[in-house]
């Protein structure tokens, strides 16, 4: 297996606690799962590093081992991050220490009375998690909704049962390991007797063999079928908002619980309306008669038409509110605001008419109808010439 560090491998630090650890697990699980990249050989042996660094990590006893000595399986042997030593080191014992964790063990075998550790066979095992991405409009985010979608997961085979074996067989007890799934061995050294336990490698730690696997599982006992699954998305979720169902994912081993569901949302674009944390923001056009003299306007809002109040005098790019016409908070408390910003729009054809009636208010303005205002020039030649 991977001799590279286990912290590198999660992308934690070496003082990550136990939360951190797990979240960047579960993170990088979801990411590398053969069932999310079949074929995908690199990711299957990255998915595999995973969960060798994740089962050391994750267990204090044998983190504290890991920390203190280093790869098990490396040049060190989980002793030489203390020492300097190797399994070497120890002589004769060289052979038999590869089965312990750490020194301890060894100590308490020679000095404690202890006869070593039995691995215990894999016990129920709970079923892997299940990403599915779902987009949404923007105003199914705003007020939630409900939907049923189908997702492709594991489920017992309806062929075999789930049993593996083929209509008309059944699974056997291993005759290697009598259905115990453990190989057990002892070794007699000068203090003792040494006994260890390693997974049957015939039935692969199971208790039981296949002869005839199921045609249609090939002996998993589970297929991989469309599995509809209602949700309902609350109200006032954003891009990016994962939400969790519990006990929707794949099912567990010998017994254990089905892994979890995770939706991931993702909201389309909407064409006016833009979000702003829990405020609604959008442009609304208006023409100079309107800013100049004033104007009641209907602008459109998340529940429907509502009229806003242009005052006289509105210059290009004011910004008006419209409370509570914003998203909905998460959890409940109250809605955002609307955001209306006008923009002025100038108009690019006019008739001789509406050109002489510029030019006449223009005048009357104290303005310059035909050329740039000269106040500008004048502006200018103070601020480079004094």
């Amino acid at each position: 297996m991977s001799k590279k560090d286990y912290y590198e491998i999660l992308g934690v630090p070496r003082n990550a606690t136990e939360e951190e650890i797990k979240k960047a697990y579960r993170k990088l699980a979801r990411k590398y799962h053969p069932d999310l990249n079949p074929g995908n050989k690199e990711a299957e042996e990255k998915f595999k590093e995973i969960n060798e660094a994740y089962e050391v990590l994750s267990n204090p006893e044998k983190r504290a081992n890991y920390d203190r000595y280093g790869h098990p399986d490396g040049p060190m042997g989980g002793f030489g991050g203390a020492s300097g030593g190797t399994y070497e080191d120890f002589g004769g014992f060289g052979d038999f220490a590869r089965g312990f964790d750490a020194f301890g063990d060894l100590f308490d075998m020679f000095f404690g009375g202890g006869w070593g550790r039995e691995s215990r066979r894999r016990g129920p095992q709970k079923g892997a998690d299940v990403a599915y991405d779902l987009e949404i409009t923007f105003e199914e985010a705003a007020f939630g909704a409900e939907k049923d979608i189908h997702i492709p997961i594991l489920t017992e085979c309806s062929t075999c049962h789930g049993s593996g074996a083929a209509p008309g067989t059944s699974p056997r007890t291993c005759d290697m390991c009598g259905g115990t799934g453990q190989i057990r061995t002892t070794q007699n050294i000068l203090f003792g007797q040494i006994v260890q336990t390693r997974t049957c490698p015939r039935c692969q730690g199971e208790g039981r063999v296949i002869d005839k696997p199921c045609p249609r599982c090939h002996g998993r006992g589970k297929v991989r079928q469309q599995r509809r699954v209602h949700i309902r998305i609350p109200a006032g979720v954003d891009d990016g908002y994962s939400l969790r169902l519990s006990g929707e994912g794949e099912p567990g081993e010998r017994g254990g619980p089905p892994g979890d569901l995770y939706i991931r949302i993702h909201v389309k674009p909407h064409k006016i309306f833009r979000r702003e944390g829990r405020n609604v923001v959008m442009e609304v056009p208006i023409s100079f008669p309107q800013a100049a003299l004033g104007d009641e306007i209907e602008v459109p809002t998340l529940d429907g038409k509502a009229k806003l109040k242009i005052p006289a005098g509105t210059q290009t790019g004011t910004v008006f509110r419209l409370k509570g016409k914003g998203i909905p908070d998460l959890h409940g408390r109250g809605r955002g605001d609307q955001l209306v910003t006008v923009r002025i729009v100038v108009p690019t054809r006019l008739t001789e008419k509406q050109k002489e009636l510029l030019r006449q208010f223009a005048r009357e303005s104290g303005e310059n109808p035909t050329g740039v205002n000269k106040n500008f020039f004048e502006k200018m030649k103070d601020a480079f010439m004094g």
